[in-house]
């Protein structure tokens, strides 16, 4: 089973040193390890002369989204297997992927569990970001329990559904996986192969206020474009729309944003 792993990073030369000697660590090799480098300023173009074997490609900046689809178009396996720069897997990773899937080999995407850092010690996971297996839609809905450098997924899936949204500033991922939900079965390998560590300003989910603003781009998005096959696929989404509407109005009316309070009215009205 031959795996492309693809790093984006942006101005993480030190840390992206760490992700990918955990990637080098791996009990079974990938194919190829691949670094999309987001436009950085910083030393991370040196980063080929201390990993030689590596693939490296620079582009302008133009988005983790847009990072990552560029790895997998470059791709030579049948299997991607993403990882964040800022993340770590666990030596046994790939392998238990690999296991997962010779098990069920029906699954065309599988994750893991993760473990949280910050400041150098294991933070406690949030219950809403408890990992389930199986027909998931639902329990993707209100917000992003897979991380992406927990996943393995096949490119013939990806073919299917299509790439990451170029067009979503963040929650990217967070859509994907919903594409993939709604007519897969996702698989979990319930143990912790990846660490994450959080606190850094630069990461994507502290730069950007609202994150609800940007799932909810994805979930009506999925609602015009899907079809669905299961009633309650799409009662699921039509209700967690209704709960992020309601929460955008709140925040409208608290900031006297008058246009957003009349769009999220004219939202609701149209769902109810």
């Amino acid at each position: 089973m031959e795996i492309s792993v693809v790093i984006p990073t942006y101005n993480r030369y030190g840390v992206l040193k760490r992700a990918i000697h955990s990637v080098l660590a791996q009990t079974h090799k990938p194919k190829e390890i691949i670094i999309i480098d987001d436009g950085s300023n910083d030393k991370t173009s040196q980063i080929i002369k201390e990993f030689p074997k590596l693939n490296y490609y620079y582009q302008e900046n133009a988005g983790v989204s847009s990072a990552r689809n560029l790895g997998i178009k470059y791709s030579k396996s049948k299997w991607i297997a993403f990882l964040d720069s800022d993340d770590e897997w666990h030596k046994d990773k790939l392998q238990e992927h690999i296991f997962f899937h010779k098990q069920h080999p029906q699954v065309l995407m599988s994750y893991t569990d993760e473990k949280w850092m910050r400041d150098d010690k294991e933070v406690k996971l949030p219950k809403k970001f408890h990992k389930v297996g199986g027909e998931i839609f639902c329990e993707c809905l209100s917000h992003c329990i897979i991380a992406p450098s927990a996943t393995l997924i096949s490119k013939d899936l990806l073919d299917d559904i299509g790439n990451f949204d170029e067009s979503l500033e963040v929650c990217e991922d967070y859509d994907l996986w919903l594409r993939v939900a709604i007519q897969n079965s996702i698989g979990l390998i319930d143990k912790k192969l990846i660490t994450k560590y959080g606190g850094c300003e630069d990461q994507l989910s502290m730069k950007y206020w609202g994150m609800d603003r940007f799932r909810v781009l994805s979930l009506e998005k999925i609602l015009s474009n899907s079809k669905f096959n299961n009633k309650t696929h799409y009662d699921s989404l039509v209700k967690t729309l209704v709960q992020k509407y309601e929460l955008l109005k709140k925040g409208a009316i608290k900031h006297n944003k008058t246009s957003d309070i009349k769009l999220y009215e004219e939202k609701l009205k149209y769902l109810n």
